[in-house]
């Protein structure tokens, strides 16, 4: 994969910071968001990664919301909203696009997937492959859409793609992501998949800290602590558990 040949739509993501009320306040107090002045974006493949609670969704929304996309999930022509919950931190976005337009775009939130699909039903887009996506499981329903909805020369936000897929569709999925890839899409995805994150030639930033680092795969928590566990199953369950008592008791 030649990514210097890849179109890239978006170059980076700036936190206009003087314009920032607060730091003190949400979502300007997470830990990612209050680390952030520009984030340089890869051609083709993005990982944003870290924690729980650290920001990622959060700034994937906000840059949906920046991209003129729907904050709760799907394509710029999906406009519903089920609750009002996105944060205000889109409004604090300086995007940098390039002079490349995509020709499709599509924000995929695992925790609301559920309302795109049946958004979807109501407007007459039914399903993507043979059945419709209320008529699929959870996991075969993520997977159409990528392998059906998908069209390539795309900019893609992911969050948690992996949250309904069993490792063998994760990497299903990366052969998908490939495909895409080759064919000039641009992707930002948020996971905690050690599977997903293993791309390669893409770019992993971590959050959490007082800055956000972008880090090779193999020094990532997830590769680590996966790659331990896996290695030495007993000993790190003895471990685990013996700490958690010391803890308790």
């Amino acid at each position: 994969m030649n990514t210097s040949a890849q179109p890239n739509f978006v170059s980076a993501i700036e936190l206009v910071r003087e314009r920032v009320p607060s730091f003190d306040k949400y979502p300007f107090s997470l830990a990612g968001i209050s680390a952030l002045h520009i984030l340089s974006l890869h051609p083709a493949v993005t990982f944003l990664v870290g924690e729980n609670g650290t920001g990622k969704s959060t700034l994937l929304e906000a840059i949906a919301y920046g991209l003129g996309i729907n904050p709760e999930g799907g394509s710029k022509n999906l406009n519903f909203e089920t609750r009002a919950t996105h944060s205000s931190l889109g409004d604090f976005l300086r995007i940098r696009r390039t002079h490349k337009k995509p020709r499709d775009h599509w924000f995929l939130r695992a925790e609301s997937f559920y309302n795109v699909a049946t958004e979807l039903e109501k407007v007459g887009e039914f399903g993507y492959g043979t059945r419709r996506l209320h008529e699929q499981s959870h996991g075969e329903s993520f997977f159409s859409l990528f392998s059906n909805r998908f069209r390539g020369q795309g900019l893609y936000l992911l969050d948690e793609p992996e949250a309904a897929l069993s490792p063998m569709r994760q990497l299903a999925f990366l052969c998908l992501l490939r495909g895409l890839v080759d064919e000039g899409s641009q992707f930002i995805i948020a996971t905690h998949s050690p599977i997903i994150m293993s791309f390669p030639d893409s770019w992993i930033y971590v959050f959490g800290g007082s800055e956000i680092v972008r880090t090779p795969f193999e020094e990532t928590d997830h590769f680590r602590v996966t790659r331990d566990f896996l290695n030495h199953p007993d000993r790190s369950l003895k471990e685990l558990f013996e700490e958690k008592r010391d803890t308790l008791f």
